[in-house]
């Protein structure tokens, strides 16, 4: 995380120095407003591909590689399951009963088994641990 603040705040940086030579060229009339507009486009077109190329890089977990054993071992069940791929979608509890057609009341008592076979305090951190044990692949 300290690195990507790192990286971003030196390109705030850089463009901010950017922005200020050029000004300094097109006041003293050196350049052309044409020329410096092109290139800070083609600074802009540079980073955005750098960044994106990262990003398409990554190693990306798919989604067919849920340990089902796993599952099994904490003892979620089929419903259960559900409702934690339902939660990590980021629906509310009111919404994973109109979708799973069961009541609210039984979806918080679902919620509240994951939590404690997740060993979870909030639905966030079942998220989390869910993702490190690597049985939801969002």
């Amino acid at each position: 995380m300290k690195k990507t603040v790192f990286i971003f705040g030196a390109l705030v940086l850089a463009l901010l120095t950017l922005f200020k030579l050029s000004k300094y060229s097109f006041v003293s009339g050196n350049t052309s407003i044409e020329f410096i507009l092109a290139a800070i486009a083609i600074i802009f077109f540079v980073i955005g591909v750098m960044i994106n190329r990262k990003v398409l890089h990554k190693n990306k977990t798919s989604g067919k590689e849920i340990d089902h054993k796993k599952i099994t071992q904490l003892g979620l069940s089929k419903r259960e399951y559900e409702v934690l791929c339902e939660i990590a979608l980021g629906l509310s509890n009111k919404e994973i009963a109109n979708k799973l057609f069961v009541s609210e009341s039984t979806i918080k008592t679902h919620v509240s088994n994951i939590l404690v076979k997740l060993g979870a305090k909030r639905r966030t951190q079942a998220i989390q641990i869910a993702k490190e044990l690597k049985i939801i692949s969002f």
